[in-house]
């Protein structure tokens, strides 16, 4: 094939999700925007901006900065010494502790709050602290969600780290602090760099965790956009909100991307630096790891525990009530229904975004010769990495307004929650799959192609044998990330069929401690779930590459 018809081929395949992300990522987004600065058909963009100016915007500006950068500085603090340990030391049982702390990313935020609610109330493990409702407990639970992104992060750059770099300074009269400073350090930049952006993004935009934890007392930007949406109708608010938040997150993926460009490299470059057994100069290290373990392991402890006690006692008749709607606890549907809506749902979303996801990872890893095509993949790229910095609360709600007229009229589609959550889990699958692409050697398509293979054949032999691994752990990843989804879906459920996050904050919102005690249950149900799904995923991972 030419390489004109070559290139016919990627623009045909790249026009369907781009065309999909038109649809049901711009549509939505310019419909909520509409609603928000366009008032009896002219753009008025006053009501908006004054907006900006208002105590409480300002406030959950303040608030979103604050603790976004007090958790990020937190994980970094406990994520660098983790990977470290947890990557260059002989520690036992090192396997298993990593699953340990990969475990929290995957989590549903609704049950990483239900769970540090349970911790940290008058009546939980560590209620003597007073620390329920606190924003202390927000940014705790922010650096719980996101230490593993640097553990993943940094791991395998820990792991082909050359240490004879480090060992030809020492030789040659370098202190410690120097070796840090003038080897380590500049080597560990770039992936610190990347981890730190995408963890600032992850808590700037916490939904989950901090409307279940803070309430509407402590509220982000991402909370208040749907304080505004829901309970104010206050559109411009909204809008103003939503696109400051994009512009700022837009250029968190600016950083992000040029640091992860750096940290992609092939394979065969990418080697496994043998661990070392701990000496007397790593206990620093290991206390660190130790309490990392520690704040993964207690909360969902506390969980776990606190749904097995019933009036006080031990018991099983949270779990034994699952399946009945008319338990006392005030629920439209019984759990065991809300979660076969969840993996139903979960499984359509993961299918449409792998499907998008593959496409796109494909694309923009092949080499560009020419300026304009490199610029042009780089473009493409960044597009898909746009539902990362908009609001899954506005998406949502953009859906509802956007989407309601023919030819789109979706409201009433069942495949509405799917292909919101889809949205949510495709640049996450992209990037899962493009370091993987990326390192494969450019020079073995083209011989492939050279000796008359087709695109579908150079993907058959020279991307498959390589990726078909990342891809099924790209799909459990989508998969786990849509079964926990909250923001959009908390809009689109149907309050006869909501997915089981949403159950589970509409009955932390009930009184009565059969409510209550049916959210552990379920909590703990839906842990458990994608806790599995991760456990796969673990094992299906291309070792030396990172998730993120």
């Amino acid at each position: 094939m030419s390489g004109k018809r070559y290139v016919a081929a990627g623009v045909a395949a790249g026009a369907v999700p781009l065309a999909v992300l038109l649809v049901f990522f711009v549509v939505p987004l310019a419909g909520m925007l509409e609603r928000g600065f366009v008032v009896d058909g002219r753009l008025d963009l006053g009501p908006a901006l004054s907006t900006l100016g208002r105590s409480r915007v300002l406030g959950a500006l303040w608030f979103t900065l604050w603790s976004a950068t007090v958790a990020t500085a937190l994980t970094l603090l406990l994520g660098v010494p983790t990977a470290y340990a947890l990557h260059r030391l002989a520690v036992p049982g090192r396997r298993v502790l990593r699953a340990v702390v990969t475990v929290p990313f995957v989590l549903p935020t609704v049950v990483v709050g239900v769970a540090f609610r349970t911790l940290l109330a008058p009546s939980g493990p560590l209620g003597f602290l007073g620390l329920d409702g606190t924003p202390t407990a927000i940014v705790a639970a922010l650096v719980f969600f996101n230490v593993s992104i640097v553990v993943r992060t940094l791991g395998p750059w820990w792991d082909s780290l050359d240490p004879r770099r480090a060992q030809a300074a020492a030789a040659l009269g370098a202190s410690p602090l120097q070796v840090l400073r003038t080897v380590t350090l500049p080597a560990m930049l770039p992936p610190v760099l990347s981890a730190a952006s995408v963890v600032f993004l992850f808590c700037a935009t916490a939904f989950g965790v901090v409307l279940t934890l803070g309430g509407v007392r402590y509220s982000t930007v991402e909370t208040e956009i749907y304080l505004l949406t829901t309970q104010f109708l206050d559109l411009p608010a909204a809008a103003a909100l939503s696109v400051l938040q994009l512009v700022v997150v837009v250029g968190l993926l600016t950083v992000s991307g040029r640091a992860r460009r750096h940290r992609e490299q092939p394979l065969d470059r990418l080697r496994t630096t043998r661990a070392r057994r701990a000496t007397r100069s790593d206990l620093l290290v290991l206390g660190v790891t130790t309490l990392t373990v520690l704040l993964v392991l207690a909360p969902v402890a506390a969980l776990v525990a606190r749904s097995f006690q019933a009036d006080g006692e031990w018991s099983t008749a949270h779990y034994r009530a699952l399946g009945d709607a008319d338990a006392g606890s005030g629920a439209a549907v019984p759990v065991t229904t809300a979660l076969a809506n969840s993996l139903r749902v979960a499984v359509d979303a993961t299918v449409l975004a792998l499907a998008l996801g593959v496409v796109v990872a494909v694309l923009v890893t092949r080499r560009a010769t020419r300026p304009s095509a490199r610029r042009a993949l780089a473009l493409f790229d960044a597009a898909f990495m746009l539902p990362l910095g908009v609001s899954a609360v506005t998406i949502g709600f953009g859906f509802l307004v956007a989407l309601d007229e023919p030819p789109l009229d979706l409201r009433g589609s069942p495949w509405l929650v799917p292909v919101a959550q889809a949205m949510v889990a495709l640049p996450l699958v992209v990037r899962a799959l493009v370091p993987v692409l990326r390192s494969v050697d450019d020079r073995q398509r083209q011989a492939a192609a050279s000796l008359g293979a087709g695109p579908f054949r150079v993907l058959a032999t020279i991307d498959l044998p390589v990726a078909w691994r990342p891809v099924l752990a790209a799909a459990g990843f989508a998969f786990a990330v849509s079964l926990g989804e909250f923001g959009a879906t908390s809009f689109l459920a149907r309050p006869t069929t909501p997915t089981l996050p949403v159950l589970i904050y509409d009955l932390i919102g009930r009184p009565g401690g059969d409510a209550f005690g049916a959210a552990l249950a379920a909590s703990v149900l839906l842990g458990a779930v994608t806790v599995a799904v991760t456990a796969a995923v673990e094992r299906l991972r291309v070792p030396g590459v990172g998730a993120f």
